[in-house]
């Protein structure tokens, strides 16, 4: 015989209003509002066929039966919620899949990835490297990291940083045959591509150059390539700067020129909604927040 339930969300409705004694503080408490309250409850008490508050003096009481179905309901909501705890924190240790670029698995996560685990022992990381986006937030990645707009649909997102292109090239090049004094010095030096050529020809048209033939240079297939070919000394690239920021903060590049184009991407932190309070996914999160809240884009700059 199926079980009789009453309708959950005005049980919930119903348990917030009675434990406070206040539509009011039940509707700030379940985010939403006073009259969605109200309704609720009236929808609750005509499942039952019994009045469940009475209002005296302005104030909200419970009537007898409502008082007697709040006291047998709230352990209900208290082992429901110590149950759901206690899950959360078993959620918070184990293997954390996380899909990415393999550049910015390279650049970026895998040199700061022994910071997670020094704060977070009881997790193990796996890196998963896609070539795209799509479809990369499968059944077996418990997190992503996307580059774009920001505009996937039915995920949770969490903005990590703007991104900004400049400039890199190999501290050689500065001083070398054709040395960079100039920005207008560029035309003298090969131009290295990341998958296109648009980046650099958005870049020259912004800085107002002329004569900068963008249509030279090899192309690349990831962004970690055309950085090692930069830092190699084969040309300039046109570096996103949180891929870049290893390679410039030991030396291995530099910016020669502060003209900057301001990506219309971001990376984000990306899940699955009904993953996204798992206490592994949660402290992977926060800690990928703090992570970039705490390296300002001047520093990256330097």
């Amino acid at each position: 015989m199926p079980r009789r339930l009453p309708p959950l969300n005005a049980v919930k409705a119903f348990e917030a209003a009675a434990r406070h004694l206040s539509f009011t503080k039940a509707a700030d408490e379940l985010f939403v509002t006073q009259a969605a309250v109200s309704h609720q409850i009236k929808a609750l008490e005509e499942y039952l066929g019994l009045k469940l508050f009475r209002r005296k003096n302005r104030s909200l009481l419970l009537t007898e039966e409502g008082q007697g179905y709040f006291l047998d309901i709230k352990d209900v909501f208290i082992q429901l919620a110590e149950s759901t705890e206690r899950l959360l924190a078993r959620s918070a240790t184990g293997a954390l899949t996380v899909a990415m670029s393999p550049s910015f698995a390279i650049q970026w996560l895998v040199p700061r990835l022994a910071k997670f685990s020094e704060q977070n022992p009881e997790i193990d990381v796996r890196i998963k490297a896609v070539d795209s986006d799509d479809e990369s937030l499968t059944d077996d990645v418990d997190v992503a990291i996307y580059y774009g707009k920001g505009n996937w649909p039915d995920v949770r997102l969490d903005k990590l940083r703007n991104e900004v292109l400049m400039p890199v090239c190999s501290p050689a090049l500065l001083t070398g045959k054709k040395p960079l004094d100039s920005i207008s010095d560029i035309k003298h030096h090969t131009l290295l591509h990341d998958m296109s050529r648009e980046d650099w020809q958005q870049w020259v048209k912004q800085s107002g150059l002329k004569n900068i033939n963008v249509n030279q240079g090899p192309i690349f297939s990831h962004s970690s390539l055309v950085l090692q070919a930069a830092v190699h000394g084969q040309g300039i690239a046109l570096g996103y700067s949180v891929l870049a920021a290893p390679d410039i903060q030991a030396g291995r590049l530099v910016v020669p020129f502060q003209e900057a184009l301001l990506s219309p991407n971001a990376y984000y932190l990306v899940c699955q909604n009904s993953q996204a309070e798992l206490g592994k996914v949660v402290a992977f999160r926060e800690w990928m927040l703090e992570m970039f809240a705490s390296e300002s884009q001047s520093e990256l700059l330097q």
